[in-house]
């Protein structure tokens, strides 16, 4: 299996979801679209590693609704203990960085004031999921033990928005380096 039947597993591993709702989950992990998403999860229901339930709606043709079974959970667990690949990277503004000393600094600053206002979005986007994430759970998050339903999600956002603020001071630093 690839690491996306993996991610589809994971996701699984929290609730059922329709095939839509997995491809939506699934971005903050890895970008996929319908076109992958639909044959893997016919796969993996192959293998056992998944059920469906027919759930029939009456404005739409009806929808599926996968869970995870007892043969995926254990073909998830093992996939947890196997060793983890390098973060795959592609960043397409570092290579602008890189060679940034080609435009004018107005240009230059212009590009990372804008980048500078997608991480500041994407902060607001992540301290509102953290808050809803405060309400649903019953105690402070701080105190989550690992096998708790909330502490990946709880551990996750965390790190998104560390990494948020290290690249918000980096795009300060850089700012001050243009003046």
């Amino acid at each position: 299996m690839n690491t996306l039947s993996y991610g589809l597993l994971s996701l699984l591993s929290k609730n059922s979801r329709t095939g839509y709702e997995l491809m939506q989950h699934i971005q903050p992990f890895w970008p996929a679209k319908h076109s992958q998403i639909y044959p893997l999860l016919a796969q993996l229901e192959q293998k056992g590693c998944v059920e469906f339930v027919h759930v029939p709606q009456s404005d739409k043709p009806d929808k599926k609704v996968y869970s995870l079974t007892d043969t995926g959970l254990k073909a998830l667990q093992e996939w947890i203990g196997m060793p983890t690949d390098a973060p795959a990277t592609r960043d397409e503004f570092a290579l602008k960085v890189y060679c940034i000393g080609l435009v004018s600094k107005a240009e230059a600053m212009k590009m990372l004031v804008e980048r500078e206002d997608y991480y500041i979005k994407r902060k607001v986007h992540y301290t509102q999921s953290f808050e809803k994430l405060v309400k649903l759970s019953e105690k402070p998050l701080e105190e989550l033990e690992m096998d708790e339903p909330l502490f990946g999600n709880y551990v996750l956002l965390r790190k998104a928005l560390h990494k948020l603020d290290a690249d918000l001071n980096w795009c300060e630093w850089m700012k001050s380096k243009l003046k």
